[in-house]
């Protein structure tokens, strides 16, 4: 029976009892999808083709001799965990628009993508989520990319071999437009870390019933139905069995030093002393830098991060209704808006991220986040959380700004923080926080079923 994609019970992937459908559709799915594959070393090119038979040669090889299957991955990361043999290099593959044009594929098969957006591709959506404009972007991401392919593992060794290999394949009629290379950041705790210095990617939708089983669940469920990230590849030999997901990409360079004197003057402003100012970022973020949500008082002993829990009860004394992770993710509503996230830092810095360095000096541009995330929709998931949560000055409450993170778009209105934690008191009104991420471009993808791949 076809693959319910909307079944909210998480996937027992290694069961016995597992029907023929989803088997197939996890031995044809690629890995990093239904779950984060290892990437503490990332390799990301940008491929253009320009001869359809030497494109879709060129896939296929890769497809056959790198790739490795959801299922296979799910099967290493099990190994690995009973003691076995570590496990293989990741390698992943997306098509935008014009991609699978170029490969051969007319303008009416490309209609079969139900997404309006990946249709437009992410240069005619501008307007929707306020990007800066096209001609403001990056070299390689104003000529039109094709394909983009990902390779990542924990060893800095095999991606610099697959990488050569990968490029050694390139057709003379294929071009490498450019490439971004990302390394994990952790804090001395070992937890994974963006460069303004706080513990990032916890609050994650898990499709996959292992996973969910190690997570406490009294306030918050984790478990989200497939259809958040997966829908049936149209150009799969069967449909109902190969699916992929809507990749998005997008670079964002963070100017560190700006938002470290955001956070030293708004702690001035309201009075915080002592231990108290490092709330000023936490209401800024939502989350203290240890992860710690700021509707928390402090972090419970050890333990691995907190994501059990929700922002009902808080009227924005605790964590604002900006805050950028009550911005992203609600919780008491919109569960289907959130995406699988894959995102990976980029740039080199000679300061700790986490410790207590004055904003001068922390870098101002360089470093930033290659921002990916998998979609059942990138209408209704990403353009969404950035039109109308991120960039929305009235969400969740009247006036109470953009988000201080990835918000975009003139900041117009002013703000109040709390003055003491869970008190009423409120600071006097204040212009936002100014942007200190910019988008220096991206694309839309889709990451197609493995069947698809190996059949070009």
């Amino acid at each position: 029976m076809p693959v319910d994609l909307n079944n909210a019970q998480p996937l027992a992937w290694d069961s016995a009892t597992l029907d023929a459908d989803t088997k197939a559709m996890l031995d044809n799915l690629q890995p990093n999808i239904l779950r984060a594959h290892v990437r503490e070393h990332l390799s990301v090119l940008f491929v253009r083709f320009n001869d359809a038979l030497e494109g879709r040669a060129y896939l296929r090889h890769i497809a056959t001799t790198t790739m490795k299957s959801a299922r296979k991955h799910l099967e290493e990361v099990r190994d690995f965990a009973t003691g076995r043999r570590r496990g293989t290099p990741y390698v992943g593959i997306g098509i935008s628009k014009a991609g699978y044009r170029d490969l051969g594929h007319s303008v009416e098969d490309v209609r079969k993508f139900g997404d309006p957006v990946f249709r437009d591709g992410m240069k005619r959506r501008i307007e929707q989520v306020a990007d800066p404009k096209v001609e403001e972007w990056e070299r390689v991401y104003q000529r039109e990319i094709h394909a983009v392919i990902l390779i990542g593992d924990a060893d800095p060794g095999p991606v610099g071999r697959l990488r050569a290999e990968i490029l050694g394949a390139l057709p003379e009629s294929a071009r490498l437009l450019g490439e971004e290379s990302g390394q994990g950041m952790r804090n001395p705790a070992g937890d994974g870390i963006e460069h303004f210095g706080y513990v990032d990617g916890r609050s994650q939708p898990l499709f996959l019933k292992d996973e969910v089983d190690k997570e406490p669940k009294k306030h918050w469920d984790p478990a989200f139905p497939l259809g958040n990230v997966l829908v049936p590849d149209p150009f799969a030999p069967n449909p109902v069995r190969h699916h992929g997901s809507y990749l998005v990409f997008r670079k964002l360079e963070q100017n560190v030093r700006a938002f470290k004197e955001i956070e030293r003057d708004l702690a001035d402003d309201l009075g915080l002393a002592g231990a108290d100012r490092e709330r000023a970022g936490a209401m800024l973020v939502g989350r203290f830098k240890d992860g710690t949500p700021v509707t928390s008082r402090r972090k419970a002993s050890g333990g691995p991060v907190s994501n059990d829990f929700t922002f009902d009860g808080d009227d924005g004394s605790k964590c604002p209704f900006s805050g950028h992770v009550r911005k992203t993710n609600p919780r008491s509503f919109g569960r289907n808006v959130l995406m699988a996230r894959r995102g990976q830092t980029y740039g080199e810095r000679t300061d700790e991220p986490w410790d207590d360095s004055p904003p001068e000096d922390r870098p101002s541009g360089e470093v930033g986040l290659l921002f990916m995330a998998f979609n059942g929709s990138l209408l209704d998931q990403f353009e969404f959380t950035q039109q109308s949560w991120a960039n929305n000055a009235d969400f969740e409450n009247p006036a109470t700004g953009h988000d201080p993170v990835i918000g975009q778009g003139a900041r117009d209105i002013k703000v109040t923080f709390p003055k003491a934690w869970g008190k009423p008191e409120m600071s006097v009104p204040q212009g936002q926080v100014a942007q200190t991420v910019t988008m220096k471009g991206g694309e839309y993808f889709f990451a197609p079923s493995l069947a698809y791949l190996r059949n070009l």
